[in-house]
């Protein structure tokens, strides 16, 4: 089991035998591939819904999404925490001006 690359089009087949039979270790056997390699195509598949190789420009700019989602991910969790406590403030001076002027 040398390093070799494998076509989409095998990968795919390898990935929809797997799904057939339930056991990705007789279908790397079969075809005479590590079985771990066969767990990265069906993971992948699972994961992305394909087991093709995006083009070099295509991850670099999934990464670069990637990357400013969880930068917005984390501002918004600032956001909420910051709204959640001027939420806390204002109930707060709330509670405290009707405690000083009842209605």
């Amino acid at each position: 089991m040398a390093n070799r690359k494998y076509s989409d089009e095998t990968k795919e087949q390898i990935v929809k035998e797997c799904r057939e039979i339930g056991n990705t270790a007789l279908v790397a056997r079969r075809h005479n591939i590590s079985k771990h390699t066969v767990y990265s195509w069906v993971k992948k598949a699972k994961e992305t819904g394909s087991v093709r190789s995006l083009p070099k420009d295509e991850k670099k700019q999934m990464k670069e999404i990637e990357n400013r989602l969880s930068k917005m991910s984390d501002e918004n969790d600032k956001l909420k925490k910051i709204v959640a406590e001027k939420e806390l403030e204002l109930a707060i001076l709330r509670e405290l001006r009707d405690k000083v002027n009842p209605r």
